[in-house]
């Protein structure tokens, strides 16, 4: 059997790993941009100089020789050819396959902002480039803006935190991490952050960016009226998924990307998916899932992808710990809330309905996790709970069976 799996970071990765553990003399082959196997969640470090390219890997030296992987780095696949099995290299090469793995992930969006893709120092993060370019040429400017208050700008925020330049912070939407967090928990980021001396704007938009005679960006005109100084700036507004490859291929994809369902499986039997390209759930958990999954599927054994979240995020920015789960607001009155908060920085919030959990934050001690992930997991019905919710502990749920696991007392 012939697989090939395109794209090396999370989902490629971990499609190639599962195909070889399952397949042990498959020929598996490995198509990348990128020529480097990094973490894309911690290119913030980069920026801040703690971790060099090395020190960004997320697999064991000597990774493709030990699992005999056929890797081919530095090229993109410009064009798939489903009926011959055969994907089309940028240098002009054909690639067979008889099973492929598409992991190509995303691309940095650049929102319909007047001059923003005309504009010099203007840059995404979403790659190793990108985040080599960015520490390079960061050191030359003075007025930095940081434009989107996502996971990935607040991690380019983070990472130029000690750069000595003024930061400045512009976010659409009524505060940061709004996908993550609740208004409470980012304010105890926001403050942090002001303390650290960023400027911060929320419910604002970038209206304008205003260049200088050479074309370079001098400035942003704001939603708010304002105009800021700025000369060089970072675009964190969202990403879009890499599909243009599969145009005129007839493997079929909607407005986010490629769709794929729970094992894997695109519209076309012999073509998988896994991870960003799905334009759907851009985290590192679910896009090393869904590659596991895909991978299994792919090798002939049945396994279904049943995730207790699509949304599952941990953070760490200024050493506040925080984990999100779901979603941060209840989306109607039906949903019950839960808060506990000591006024030491430890904030807990669950939301709930109908005994099920369909939201939680935990922030600072995150030792309560392990149960409310076991909560979460074990679909276990809240409601039939008489204390407090966020006062239960193992014993209230489980008892051991005579082999020492943990099983759930209705």
């Amino acid at each position: 059997m012939n697989y090939v799996v395109v794209g090396a970071s999370a989902a490629g990765i971990n499609g190639v790993k599962y195909i070889r553990q399952l397949e042990p003399d498959a020929n598996i082959t490995l198509i990348s941009k990128d020529e480097h196997i990094y973490s894309r969640c911690i290119l913030h470090h980069y920026l801040e100089g703690i971790r060099d390219i090395k020190a960004l890997e997320f697999v064991e030296d000597g990774f493709i020789e030990k699992n005999n992987i056929n890797w081919i780095k530095g090229v993109a696949v410009e064009k798939i050819e489903p009926k011959q099995k055969e994907l089309i290299l940028s240098d002009g090469r054909t690639v067979s396959y008889d099973k492929v793995l598409l992991a190509t992930g995303a691309s940095t969006f650049f929102p319909p902002v007047k001059n923003l893709n005309d504009a010099k120092n203007v840059f995404g993060l979403r790659n190793l480039d990108d985040a080599i370019e960015i520490k390079e040429k960061a050191q030359y400017a003075k007025n930095i803006v940081v434009m989107g208050a996502g996971l990935v700008g607040i991690d380019a925020l983070t990472g130029l935190l000690h750069y000595g330049k003024n930061l400045t912070l512009v976010e659409f939407k009524g505060h940061m991490l709004s996908i993550q967090l609740d208004k409470r928990a980012a304010k105890t980021y926001q403050d942090a952050f002001t303390n650290e001396g960023v400027t911060q704007y929320y419910d604002t938009a970038v209206q304008e960016v205003i260049m200088d005679e050479t074309g370079a960006v001098k400035a942003l005109a704001l939603s708010n009226g304002l105009i800021i100084d700025c000369d060089f700036l970072i675009v964190a507004t969202g990403v879009r998924s890499n599909v243009a490859f599969l145009q005129d291929s007839g493997i079929e994809c909607d407005r986010f990307g490629l769709i794929f369902d729970e094992y894997g499986r695109t519209s076309d039997e012999s073509v998988y998916g896994a991870g960003d390209i799905s334009g759907r759930n851009p985290i590192w958990p679910a896009a090393v899932k869904e590659a596991i999954i895909a991978a299994t599927n792919m090798c002939g054994h049945k396994r279904e992808l049943t995730d207790f979240f699509a949304s599952k995020s941990t953070m760490n920015f200024l050493h506040i710990p925080t984990m999100s789960l779901g979603t941060p607001e209840p989306a109607d009155e039906t949903y019950k809330v839960d808060i506990e908060e000591d006024g030491q920085g430890n904030y807990k919030k669950i939301i709930h309905k109908d005994g099920v959990i369909y939201g939680a934050l935990i922030q600072g001690d995150l030792s309560y996790s392990g149960v409310l992930t076991q909560l979460i997991r074990e679909k276990i019905n809240i409601d039939k709970v008489e204390k407090s919710i966020f006062k239960i502990d193992y014993s209230d749920f489980f008892h051991l069976t005579d082999n020492c696991q943990f099983t759930y007392n209705d």
